[in-house]
């Protein structure tokens, strides 16, 4: 079993800008977006991209995977264009 990710909060951001924990986080966004559009069980991709077991602690495996996808998706649509302008705030 993986080890459990310390670094990958329960609840990512929600602001409308770009934070240093989505700066920090990135490749596990683009990691659950690839696995959302393979059509990878959330189980699986809580598992092995965020280092929690499903079968130990679902509801916090669930609910951390639903908002991290959320802020993946929310950085598709929205997010990029922080980054055009500069990336998060200093």
């Amino acid at each position: 079993m993986p080890a459990q990710n310390a670094d990958v909060a329960e609840e990512a951001p929600t602001v409308e800008m770009i934070t240093g924990y989505d700066m920090e986080h990135m490749t596990i966004y683009f990691r659950l977006l690839d696995a959302a559009v393979d059509g990878a069980d959330w189980t699986e991709a809580a598992k092995i991209v965020l280092r929690i077991d499903p079968a130990l602690e679902p509801e916090r495996a669930r609910r951390t995977w639903e908002s991290h996808l959320a802020r993946a998706r929310w950085m598709t649509e929205h997010g990029y264009r922080h980054l055009v302008r500069g990336g998060p705030p200093h």
